[in-house]
């Protein structure tokens, strides 16, 4: 009962209200087109009175795309939200039961994993994968989603708490830096001046010529618009991902 209340009160998709800030999160964004992007999936991590936002994006009938960041063990409830965007009267709810796929390269873990869904979903648009010929290059334009915060705190700070905008937020980056090797995988960077990704969008599609070929990673700056946001690079990853969901 506990879980339903937190999830309905997810579903309200309120906005936060703020004195100290007028800026909006996904800083500068906008409303994403309600013809686009239907394969979003809001992801709650529940533990007690306490839940956490996250986004995926559903890649095949029964497995979701999203970061390592976005899903936690026992004894945290991981539940995968379907149409929120555009918002539904109904929003489908599945609590997702199985690990999670991991992406390892000697011994290291990378933040990329997928979701396997216990009943496949079928009435939900799925997201295409990319062409990895025709890479975002440097001054190419991206564009991020998510549902986090919608409002900052002073300075600019990030708050961790509030409730979900009443709609998806998209925003429009430029590709500053190409594929590189981190220590939590390889990723690409994209910026925009008073532009930035917040808390309660990781794991969300970066999408580029109508196709995913990147999923945010945060960072663990306490401020926004410092730095550009880091992206898991979806084309490093291409072939283990089709492997994994059985996709030739």
């Amino acid at each position: 009962m506990a879980l339903l209340k937190v999830l309905l009160l997810l579903g309200l998709g309120v906005s936060v209200n703020s004195d100290v800030s007028l800026q909006k999160r996904i800083i500068g964004g906008h409303n994403c087109d309600d013809t686009e992007r239907l394969y979003h999936v809001r992801l709650v991590m529940t533990n007690g009175p306490i839940s956490t936002i996250c986004a995926g994006s559903l890649i095949h009938p029964q497995w979701i795309l999203t970061t390592a960041d976005c899903y936690e063990l026992e004894p945290r409830t991981n539940v995968a939200m379907f149409k929120v965007h555009p918002r539904a009267t109904e929003v489908y709810i599945q609590q997702i039961r199985q690990r999670p796929v991991l992406y390892t390269d000697d011994s290291r873990k990378h933040n990329i994993i997928l979701l396997k869904l216990q009943t496949p979903v079928t009435n939900v648009p799925l997201a295409p994968l990319p062409d990895c010929s025709n890479r975002p290059k440097i001054g190419d334009t991206v564009q991020l989603a998510g549902e986090g915060e919608t409002t900052t705190g002073p300075n600019n700070r990030r708050l961790r708490t509030g409730r979900i905008p009443a709609h998806l937020q998209c925003v429009d980056m430029k590709v500053v830096q190409v594929s590189q090797s981190r220590s939590f995988g390889y990723i690409f960077r994209a910026e925009e001046p008073n532009k930035d990704a917040c808390n309660g969008e990781s794991g969300g599609a970066v999408v580029f010529n109508g196709k995913i070929y990147g999923v945010i990673s945060l960072d663990s700056s306490h401020y926004a618009c410092k730095k550009p946001v880091s992206i898991m690079d979806v084309c490093e990853y291409i072939g283990w991902i089709k492997k994994t969901i059985g996709d030739k």
